[in-house]
């Protein structure tokens, strides 16, 4: 027997060795490639520079004397964020189940994925844009963009926990004769109300920074407030918003990450 090594050493990612060191020359040549393939301005980015020592000097000391303004655009983003929570959670849960594959025959299985691949597809900004030009301008599209990135995140995550779900109890309901509802209330609903719970409040918070991102497009919330102080060049009072949009989210990560550890 050959003696053990006296040091122990980290496996390459790739044994072979001209394998590993082509795959790094590759990559590094593509690196290179595409850098200097791109359509870069130099003499415009030179010129950024100069715009954005311009909006920083312009920015301090930040400006709170429209406090009315911010506080109408976060109580707005508050709004939707609630509002997009609950109707994103009251349809993801009957998607979910769809999407459970021990749950759901073989055509609601494909439905219900494929309700949550389309939800999942897209950025929630090019959701806001679209509900915007079908509903006009305000928070109405903010809540209905955000009910869609609700349920592309909670429905595929509840769906995976269904199908992790002890099966024990679930069989014991059917040899009892019990019908699918029953089923599913007594015997799927306790295994999953935790994680639902969890997702729901985690889903909150995360709606609540997404509000201030689709705003900007003109969905509603804190996000249009601040467009539209960068519209007039009022970069203190756009400084003043930042603040407060860092400031909640900040304070709504913390009061969720309690809760969230308190009903593990």
């Amino acid at each position: 027997m050959s003696a053990a090594p006296d040091h122990w050493r980290k496996q390459p990612f790739i044994a072979n060795p001209v394998l590993r060191y082509g795959l790094y020359a590759a990559a590094l040549v593509y690196l290179l490639t595409t850098v200097a393939t791109l359509p870069i301005d130099w003499e415009r980015m030179a010129q950024g520079v100069v715009r954005a020592g311009r909006i920083f000097g312009g920015a301090f000391p930040p400006s709170f004397e429209r406090s009315g303004l911010l506080i109408d655009g976060f109580m707005e983003s508050l709004k939707i964020a609630i509002l997009s929570t609950v109707g994103g959670l009251l349809l993801s849960v009957p998607i979910a189940f769809m999407a459970a594959r021990n749950i759901a025959p073989l055509p609601i299985y494909y439905l219900g994925r494929a309700t949550i691949i389309l939800a999942r597809s897209f950025h929630p900004v090019i959701v806001a844009i679209i509900f915007v030009k079908a509903v006009g301008f305000g928070p109405f599209a903010g809540v209905l963009t955000l009910i869609v990135y609700s349920v592309g995140f909670v429905a595929k995550l509840l769906a995976e926990r269904i199908e992790e779900i002890d099966p024990g109890p679930v069989e014991a309901m059917k040899a009892a004769g019990a019908s699918f509802l029953p089923t599913l209330f007594y015997a799927v609903f306790p295994q999953i109300m935790q994680r639902q719970i969890g997702l729901g409040i985690y889903q909150l918070d995360s709606n609540l920074r997404a509000s201030a991102v689709v705003g900007i497009v003109g969905a509603g919330g804190i996000g249009s407030t601040l467009a539209n102080a960068f519209g007039r060049y009022d970069y203190d009072f756009a400084l003043a918003i930042t603040m407060v949009i860092v400031g909640v989210i900040l304070i709504s990560e913390a009061i969720s990450g309690t809760i969230r550890k308190r009903i593990a």
